[in-house]
């Protein structure tokens, strides 16, 4: 007999399969993105150092004057561009895209390519 699993499970078991493929160095950090149902983060790690360069989120102040929902694919495009602006100020021009078991369309490819429009490469 097979077991059903929930949505949760199925997004937990791609991003196990994933992260054993893709993973962040020091000259290569991951570019890893998360979504709940209100914002969208990304965060820029060195998984050797175990360390958070560079972050971002939705939540942040300065989003909110400007968006009216904080967790579109505006939400995630305005994510994007800060993450890259920040990654440049912090010496950093080249990462791996972590999508973290997300399908890769609609705020996680809005995310990715504001990031590569930055001037970052992943």
């Amino acid at each position: 007999m097979f077991k059903i699993r929930s949505r949760k499970e199925e997004k937990i078991k791609r991003h196990k399969k994933i992260r054993n493929k893709i993973g962040g160095t020091t000259e290569k950090p991951r570019l890893t993105v998360f979504k709940s149902l209100k914002y969208i983060y990304a965060q820029i790690i060195d998984d050797e150092t175990r360390a958070t360069l560079v972050s971002a989120s939705s939540m942040e102040e300065e989003f909110k004057s400007k968006l009216k929902n904080a967790a579109n694919v505006e939400a995630a495009k305005l994510v994007g561009e800060t993450i890259a602006k920040r990654a440049k100020a912090a010496n950093i021009e080249e990462v791996v895209f972590d999508r973290s078991g997300y399908i890769y369309h609609g705020k996680v490819k809005a995310l990715a390519e504001a990031v590569r429009e930055g001037g970052l490469k992943c």
